[in-house]
């Protein structure tokens, strides 16, 4: 996801979406622990689209 999309979102869907990534991350992780992913370079997207998703919601925290 895109930062342009992230800014458009309230704050609960990002949170939501966040929550859901995290999960998304864990299940990778597991998968790939049990046997190889065929692209291992997801951990890496999911784990970035959550920081866009923190650094998003850290920077309207800090505007409040």
């Amino acid at each position: 996801m895109k930062t342009r999309e992230i800014k458009e979102l309230n704050i609960k869907e990002i949170q939501e979406r966040m929550d859901a990534e995290q999960e998304h991350l864990v299940r990778l992780k597991l998968n790939h622990a049990i046997s190889p992913l065929d692209n291992p370079l997801q951990i890496k997207v999911v784990r970035r689209t959550i920081a866009r998703f923190a650094t998003e919601l850290r920077q309207r925290e800090i505007n409040q």
